[in-house]
């Protein structure tokens, strides 16, 4: 199976991939099929291309694994967001899934207040610290943010955060994996400062020093620990918290948290996200709530078409560690709302605080 690009000059590109028993389209005699969650709005102009050539060859699609990890240097195509990229390294999560029904061992209670408290068992589930292909970060920008990854900076101002843009995490089932002949098939600042190719490997992409440095020395502000899942009239919010360090600030303490949020649309219907409600709750004795519009300043429609939007945003506390829960109202077309459940989750953190910054390369301030 191969997969590549079709434009419509009118339009914009669509993602494609090969199935041989559904001849629907055959240039060179290749039969693609389309894949609606898989979207690229990457434009093509008609005067760009040569002359006739509607789809551009992209790699070779291959069998997703129902057992074991994608190693480094897996080539993969998300199958929601529809970007290519690369996986890094994996990661191995607890997720506390509460659509599921839980035994009593190895479950979490939720902090006190919350509604409908309940014990929550964790299974362990893998995630991979992913590089995003460049040419796709303009295409999927109303949908994820592509530059999710924070970190704090190493100077004095408190608030201030850098972040490393085109650096996504993937959970397994959304990897499509694929192989490509090009020794350079992801365009990203990092691909040849992480990864170089050898040719008697598979996956032929190996990791370099680079890599094994940037990882250990900033594995605590870059793992994915816990993951938090829950549906309400088919909305499902996935939570995943990050630790991102400590700073003083006034004679005090300050305690930062990143999370990362994802909505998905798991019905027909077309909803969309108008307010967040949220509660803060620390470990020394204050709770905060939170309401506004939208979430980073966007209102998202999901529909069957584009069921999932992705996001990231911060917390501080003056408290190593915290709670958070709270909800998204949305709204129907005719005119309703209904409020969607946001699990409830830890803020911990961690004995080192202070990251050193080790970055191979220029990275703007965010």
């Amino acid at each position: 199976c191969s997969f590549g690009f079709a434009s419509d000059p009118a339009r914009t590109a669509l993602l494609f991939i090969r199935h041989c028993s559904v001849p629907l389209y055959k240039p060179l005699g290749l039969c693609f099929l389309y894949v609606p969650v898989c979207f690229l709005s990457r434009p093509v102009l008609a005067s760009n291309r040569p002359e006739g050539k509607i789809l551009e060859t992209v790699g070779v699609f291959e069998a997703p694994k129902q057992h074991g990890k994608y190693e480094t240097g897996q080539l993969f195509l998300h199958s929601v967001f529809g970007y290519r990229g690369i996986v890094l390294f994996p990661w191995h999560a607890r997720l506390y899934d509460r659509d599921v029904t839980p035994p009593t061992s190895e479950s979490k209670s939720e902090p006190p207040g919350t509604r409908g408290s309940k014990e929550v068992k964790g299974k362990t589930h893998t995630y991979y610290q992913v590089l995003i292909d460049t040419r796709d970060c303009p295409h999927i920008s109303q949908r994820s943010q592509t530059e999710a990854v924070t970190f704090l900076a190493n100077h004095d101002d408190s608030r201030a955060l850098y972040a490393i843009p085109g650096l996504d995490y993937v959970s397994h089932e959304d990897v499509l994996p694929y192989s490509s002949t090009d020794q350079v098939p992801i365009q990203h600042e990092l691909f040849e400062r992480f990864l170089t190719f050898n040719p008697s490997k598979v996956p032929p992409f190996v990791p370099r020093d680079t890599l094994r440095a940037w990882q250990e020395k900033n594995h605590p502000w870059l793992e994915l620990s816990d993951v938090h899942r829950e549906t309400t009239e088919n909305i499902r919010v996935t939570v995943i918290p990050f630790y991102m360090g400590m700073r003083e600030a006034q004679n005090s303490h300050v305690y930062w948290w990143r999370y990362c949020i994802r909505l998905e649309n798991m019905g027909n219907e077309v909803v969309q996200l108008r307010e967040r409600h949220w509660r803060i709750f620390s470990l020394s004795g204050t709770l905060e709530t939170v309401r506004g519009r939208g979430v980073v300043g966007r209102e998202p429609v999901l529909s069957k078409e584009q069921p999932a939007f992705q996001y990231s945003s911060h917390v501080s506390l003056q408290a190593p560690s915290g709670h958070m829960w709270g909800s998204y109202r949305f709204e129907r077309p005719n005119g309703t709302f209904f409020d969607v459940r946001i699990p409830p989750f830890s803020l911990e953190s961690k004995k080192d605080d202070t990251p050193d910054g080790f970055l191979p390369g220029p990275f703007s301030l965010a």
